[in-house]
């Protein structure tokens, strides 16, 4: 029995069923990506890390990683627009109906020590819900935000008012140096450590910056969480498109700690395609995030 499977057992709704849900709003988030928030009771009790598969009406059923979990009572997730079903999507207004699948997936560990948060460009969405956790429960986080320029930045403003009152602090790293530090979020990572009482690095972002993060992690001889992309059709572990070295990404993830990580020989190279056939990465800098 899947891992999903026995989760469903206690809900009224399985989790793995497809429901109904009403956009309640629809927020911009700068010019390429966009926040869906709606009520749905299964999203109410997701953890920071775990995913949905959003059904579009006629078009096709995508993961969405949780950007919002019960905020007065909303749940939402962030999208930016990269192909059909993302660009249905981007397109919709409050009142739009969606289909839903989820929460799926394992999420973050909660720390009891300081954390360092990692995020690139729209991976930064799913750490979102990870950090108001952290700084609710008094526990210090660094939250490291790369972008290419300054308009692809997120949540600056909701990450300042969760961290406002706390020991908690926001560092801006983007590529052409309109924001923030000039450079790219590891980059930033390697300036800040070693830290004192640093338990864990949380990362979300390109493959490409999570190879990075996980090498300067094991330099320093920390734990790491990251959170990883892939092709996801079936989100029960049948159809094999999101295999990552030895992982289904849809039920052995989305999150993976440093000891799996290591066991992805693809990591940061190669991605699979919708046919399942490997693709080389982009190796620029630009997709370290």
């Amino acid at each position: 029995m899947s891992l999903a499977c026995r989760k469903s057992i206690s809900h009224p709704i399985a989790i793995d069923s497809r429901r109904t849900v009403r956009l309640e709003a629809v927020e911009n988030e700068g010019p390429r990506a966009k926040s869906l928030y709606f009520r749905d009771p299964l999203c109410q009790r997701a953890k920071p890390g775990q995913y949905l598969m959003v059904w579009v009406h006629g078009v096709d059923e995508v993961p969405m990683s949780l950007s919002t979990i019960d905020r007065k009572g909303l749940s939402g997730f962030t999208v930016a627009k990269v192909g059909e079903a993302t660009g249905a999507l981007f397109e919709m207004e409050a009142g739009d109906l969606i289909g839903l699948r989820g929460p799926l997936g394992r999420s973050f560990t909660i720390p009891e020590g300081k954390s360092i948060l990692v995020g690139g460009g729209i991976g930064s969405a799913p750490l979102l819900p990870l950090a108001e956790d952290l700084a609710s429960r008094g526990i210090e986080t660094v939250f490291i935000m790369g972008a290419r320029r300054r308009e692809d930045l997120l949540f600056l403003e909701r990450l300042r008012k969760a961290f406002l009152g706390t020991n908690s602090r926001l560092l801006i790293a983007t590529d052409d140096g309109s924001y923030g530090f000039k450079g790219t979020a590891p980059s930033v990572l390697e300036a800040i450590l070693p830290m004192d009482g640093l338990e864990r690095i949380y990362a979300c972002g390109p493959q490409a910056m999570i190879a990075k993060i996980l090498r300067i992690a094991d330099a320093h001889g920390l734990q790491v969480e990251a959170s990883l992309e892939a092709y996801i059709k079936c989100a029960v572990g049948l159809c094999g498109s999101c295999c990552l070295g030895p992982y289904r990404l849809c039920v052995d993830g989305p999150v993976f700690n440093a000891e799996e990580l290591r066991q992805i020989p693809e990591l940061g190279l190669f991605r699979r395609d919708a046919s399942g056939s490997r693709v080389p990465l982009n190796l620029d800098s630009r997709e370290e995030g």
